[in-house]
């Protein structure tokens, strides 16, 4: 059975996308690893990059071209300066040179040497081919990216059987029904069951780090997203929303940094119709973020990036008052599961699945997450997330000019929102009274992706993408 960590689930990175930016960035890593493992990185002499399918007709969009660049020079999605990654491109655009993993010049030209095919490849969406010349010989090496960060080879026929990460968790999940069992069976929530399967594979100091380490860059995100005026890059001029929402919703209490925000919007009198702005607010913050090229938390894709954080956000602004940190990590370990159950039983990649498999499985990761914490049993959990996913069920992807900017940035706030009724809903159900579970939603989902047209899974080739004249944006 695939063993996925939470922390698989939610990984920092790059926007745009998962699949188009964060995916490419690490494939570009595994391949300088495979030089080097082989003796055949001093010898490379000129390399480029074939794009396939959902990465060739959406990848300029996405930033798919400069993630590349990024991932071939060496540098980390973690880690790297996000200011500096215009100048670094530039310098490659302007040079002409590439340096290879940070050691080796090489001629590179970024409109001869990236080259956005237009044909998908069989096995997957989203596809992509290195090609390195030594000697005078070309030796190709192709990899796929599958949603949410995750990037595997061409090794099996199947991409739900070439598992990226194999474990031994005392208790392997794959389905709801399982979870439940185990949660029975030990008499513990969800969120403790998960935990135990992460302490099998490194120790709590570790887990709380990691967590909190996540925690604060969705926090770090939305507040760069609440503080940032202007309008977002790539041609279609759409302005920010979430500064000017922000600035009409906040008090007057002073802060200086994240934390302090938190308490400030907490002594703000809130009211109904302010609690739906504020929710809103926070996820049109984080994507805004995502898509300016800033660092964001993969929940479990970049273009999902914002349901996650912003229903967190509101049970600890809204909600509880007294929450701490062992909330927030019940939390995202219920989310993650949640996530993992999803990829396993269907895909979280948009290119297979169309936006069900991002907003629709990000609203159900927060909705299962918010349900626990409200105090919601494992059944309900899973109710919550049945629900969320149920009101996504065939949701198109279909950005404008490749862009996550329309509709993701405002589906983010849909979702969260969405999310945020599944919980209260699942907690007002009996689990007698359920006619549909999980499972059979996340079946459900799958089969619909299956079904669903290759025009409306991130190709900008239907939906609001064509319907859209760009000159009036």
């Amino acid at each position: 059975m695939e063993c996925i960590s939470i922390f698989d689930m939610l990984k920092i990175g790059i926007g745009p996308s998962s699949s188009h930016t964060l995916g490419p960035w690490r494939a570009a890593e595994r391949w300088i690893k495979e030089l080097k493992d082989t003796d055949e990185f001093d010898k490379v002499e000129s390399i480029s990059i074939d794009l396939y399918g959902s990465l060739s007709l959406t990848g300029k969009g996405h930033a798919t071209d400069y993630a590349i660049m990024l991932g071939l020079s060496g540098f980390d999605p973690e880690t790297i300066p996000t200011e500096s990654i215009v100048s670094i491109i530039s310098e490659i655009k302007k040079t002409k040179t590439l340096i290879f993993n940070n050691e080796k010049p090489l001629t590179f030209n970024i409109e001869t040497d990236i080259i956005f095919n237009r044909k998908f490849l069989p096995f997957h969406a989203n596809g992509l081919t290195f090609t390195a010349t030594t000697n005078g010989k070309n030796k190709k090496s192709t990899f796929y990216s599958i949603g949410g960060g995750f990037v595997v080879k061409e090794a099996l026929l199947n991409s739900k059987k070439n598992f990226e990460i194999k474990c031994a968790f005392p208790y392997p999940i794959e389905k709801g029904i399982e979870l439940l069992k185990f949660c029975e069976t030990l008499d513990k929530s969800i969120s403790e069951v998960v935990l135990e399967n992460e302490k099998s594979i490194r120790s709590v100091k570790e887990i709380d780090t990691e967590l909190k380490r996540i925690w604060d860059t969705m926090l770090e995100c939305i507040y760069i997203g609440c503080h940032t005026e202007g309008n977002l890059p790539g041609g279609l001029n759409v302005r920010r929303r979430a500064f000017d929402m922000h600035e009409n919703l906040k008090g007057h209490t002073p802060y200086t940094n994240p934390v302090e925000w938190i308490y400030a919007i907490r002594d703000t009198e809130v009211k109904f119709r302010q609690i739906l702005k504020w929710v809103s607010c926070f996820a049109l913050a984080v994507n805004e973020v995502n898509a300016s090229l800033g660092r964001v938390v993969t929940a479990p894709t970049n273009g999902s990036a914002g349901v996650i954080p912003s229903v967190l956000m509101y049970y600890l602004v809204i909600e509880n008052h007294d929450a701490n940190f062992d909330d927030i990590k019940r939390f995202l370990l219920v989310a993650g599961e949640i996530g993992s159950i999803f990829k396993k039983g269907a895909t979280i990649s948009a290119a297979m699945g169309g936006c069900q498999a991002e907003i629709g499985v990000s609203s159900a990761m927060a909705a299962a997450a918010l349900c626990e914490l409200l105090g919601g049993t494992p059944e309900q959990v899973l109710i919550a997330a049945e629900i969320a996913m149920e009101h996504h069920l065939g949701l198109t992807c279909d950005p404008i000019g490749g862009l996550v900017q329309i509709p993701c940035i405002e589906r983010n706030a849909m979702g969260a929102i969405k999310a945020i009724n599944a919980a209260e809903m699942a907690l007002d159900t009996d689990p007698k009274n359920v006619k549909v579970p999980l499972d059979k939603v996340v079946s459900t989902m799958w089969e619909t992706a299956k079904d669903m047209h290759t025009k409306y899974k991130e190709t900008s080739k239907g939906g609001l993408a064509v319907g859209v004249n760009l000159t009036d944006c």
